[in-house]
């Protein structure tokens, strides 16, 4: 268990989100920062729960404003939080919220806090974009010039090329290589046929589907006016693919590899714009404002391997020990959340929680185990739900907690890949 010696548990007593959009689209003109500010708004009033008593918030981001590069202090200066509330922002690539939120569990355990917020916001839609030196050099020059003729002999040395704007890119900044490109690796590599990644993409588009329409997705997600006029409003995630079909999905093309790959824009995650938070207590900070947790964090690790190997296989090298640390297998688990980077990547994944070698490498002399896909991603995943970097982590927290409760079951496991060839495992217990 995740305590100290007086054995303060950590405890989740609400979760909510935005809806998950794809880039350029409903969020496009709103920052992370203002999406984050909602969600912890939305979440404290979803929660009764009086913002005087948080006392710290832990916020994920990827890719930050440069401008306010600590998402967290910005989103914790809202009204309703006081301005003594602590405030740091956490990077861990598409890991970000679950950093956040192992960061706010291991304060609480300690005793240093006792009611935290955690979470994370993305929005892919304002991705900076820079400028390329030569530019940088000559404006640099330019306002240190002491005269008019300083400032244009500086802006003189300006070239056509130097006015290109450089993009960042969803790439190993190591090896150079995308994640998309990493995918079609983890797919030769472990022998992932065209045909099973989209079965499993198209497996994530109904799962999520139906847990809209019946409700228990919806139920997690507070609409989103859209400023400035605030007259479009947002209530569900509109990537998810409700019509979807094996047929519509082996016709788009691969997009990294043209000539023989097999991971396409249908088997892939979407980028995405949202935010995602939790709120987190001691259990006795909870019983003491009458909460009923949805939740306890049970154990959690993470991992890491060469990012020019297999970029996205942290999780089977993390989940064993996850489970290891919560005296649990993998067989005790009544449902299993993992983030879907790409179908190529989960399905690798599925394979190597069965491999003796994955095993071996991460210091055990038997595999996990294979898991039952009856308890896998029930409400569906990314690729249909979308992928937020830094938000991610806390919608698969608050979804597997929730249908923990919902389906009666008691112990769950989460895994999370990330860029930067690390992972991420979490095994949390339904109150």
């Amino acid at each position: 268990m995740l305590t100290t010696a007086p054995g303060r548990r950590v405890a989740i007593v609400a979760g909510v989100r935005t809806p998950f959009v794809k880039a350029g689209t409903a969020f496009r003109s709103m920052t992370a920062i203002e999406l984050g500010k909602l969600t912890v708004a939305e979440l404290l009033q979803r929660a009764s729960l009086d913002g005087k008593e948080v006392s710290a918030l832990v916020y994920g981001t990827v890719v930050p404003s440069v401008i306010a590069p600590n998402i967290a202090r910005e989103v914790s200066l809202i009204p309703q939080l006081p301005k003594g509330c602590e405030a740091y922002t956490v990077s861990r690539a598409c890991a970000s919220a679950n950093q956040a939120i192992t960061d706010a569990a291991d304060q609480i355990a300690l005793g240093h806090h006792d009611c935290i917020i955690a979470g994370g916001a993305e929005s892919l839609s304002m991705v900076p974009i820079l400028h390329s030196r030569g530019f940088s050099d000559a404006l640099v020059a330019a306002s240190k010039a002491k005269s008019l003729g300083g400032r244009v002999a500086a802006l003189a040395r300006i070239r056509p090329k130097d006015l290109v704007p450089i993009t960042p890119a969803i790439a190993e900044p190591t090896t150079g290589e995308t994640m998309g490109q990493s995918a079609e690796k983890m797919a030769k590599l472990n022998a992932i046929p065209r045909e099973a990644q989209d079965e499993f993409a198209l497996r994530s588009h109904q799962n999520a589907a139906k847990g809209t329409k019946d409700g228990p997705l919806t139920a997690e997600i507070f609409p989103v006016y859209v400023p400035s006029s605030y007259e479009t409003v947002v209530t569900s995630d509109n990537g998810i693919r409700e019509d979807s079909s094996l047929e519509a999905l082996a016709k788009l093309p691969p997009v990294f590899d043209r000539k023989y790959g097999t991971v396409t824009a249908g088997n892939s995650s979407p980028l995405t714009d949202g935010s995602a938070a939790v709120v987190l207590m001691s259990d006795e900070k909870a019983k003491a404002l009458g909460y009923q947790p949805l939740g306890y964090i049970r154990s959690y690790a993470y991992a890491a391997l060469d990012p020019g190997e297999q970029l996205l296989m942290g999780p089977v090298l993390a989940a064993p020990v996850a489970l290891r640390r919560a005296g649990l297998s993998l067989g005790d688990m009544d449902l299993i959340e993992m983030h879907e980077a790409f179908a190529a990547q989960v399905l690798s994944n599925l394979k190597g929680f069965e491999s003796r070698s994955w095993a071996e490498r991460a210091g055990f002399s038997h595999p996990v185990g294979a898991v039952d896909q009856s308890k896998l991603n029930v409400m569906g995943g990314s690729i249909a739900i979308g992928h937020p970097f830094g938000a991610t982590g806390a919608r698969i927290t608050t979804t597997l907690l929730n249908e923990l409760r919902r389906r009666g079951g008691q112990f769950g496991l989460m895994t999370v890949c990330a860029a930067g060839g690390m992972g991420f495992a979490m095994v949390v217990e339904r109150a």
